[in-house]
């Protein structure tokens, strides 16, 4: 399989869900980037991987990193039984929880149940452009501006995010980086003291 479209990430989940079940495990997850853009709907064809931001335990959010042993058994699982990569659900983001994620991300979040052992919560759309218009500054790869594209945003919206990007990096390289990324939105960058 390879690539997860929104079908077949829905199948992947159920099936890590139902491997957590067999594991006596349950757990709550939190998701970022492109795998969450597709669980909301928003047009991006497919992605290769689910970023966990975060773990949520009795309401608060807590270090992704590492994935609770589980939880990996379990991924590797679902892994060899759909032929995806083995790091196909993996923390690569949860740096950002200890950065700061933007205010009300958890408020934001959209569940959904895969049985009785898993949930999993995927960041909303004005939170996924935060993420997006930060990786596009950061590392300007063509995917993250195709993201950024599909979720249509706002002149307000993005002046937001860039807000939120500069609390990130110290002043410097980033800001030209962000001003330019802004621009490829025909946003004119209000620099940080807006």
């Amino acid at each position: 399989m390879g690539d997860l479209d929104s079908y077949s990430l829905d199948r992947a989940l159920a099936a890590l869900g139902e491997q957590l079940g067999f594991m006596g495990f349950s757990a709550h997850l939190v998701v970022i980037g492109g795998s969450g853009l597709l669980m909301l709907g928003i047009p991006r064809g497919v992605t290769r991987d689910v970023d966990v931001v975060a773990l949520e335990h009795n309401g608060a959010l807590l270090p992704a990193e590492p994935l609770p042993e589980e939880i990996a058994q379990a991924a590797k699982l679902v892994a060899r039984d759909f032929g995806l990569p083995e790091n196909w659900l993996n923390h690569g983001p949860a740096g950002l929880l200890k950065q700061g994620l933007p205010d009300g991300f958890a408020e934001r979040l959209q569940s959904r149940e895969y049985g009785p052992a898993l949930r999993v919560s995927f960041a909303s759309r004005i939170d996924q452009i935060f993420f997006k218009l930060y990786a596009w500054a950061d590392r300007r790869e063509s995917r993250d501006f195709n993201d950024l594209q599909q979720l249509e945003p706002t002149e307000t919206e993005l002046h937001q995010a860039a807000a939120w990007a500069r609390t990130h990096n110290m002043p410097g390289p980033f800001d030209k980086a962000l001003a330019q990324a802004l621009a490829d939105f025909g946003v004119d960058d209000l620099g940080r003291d807006a």
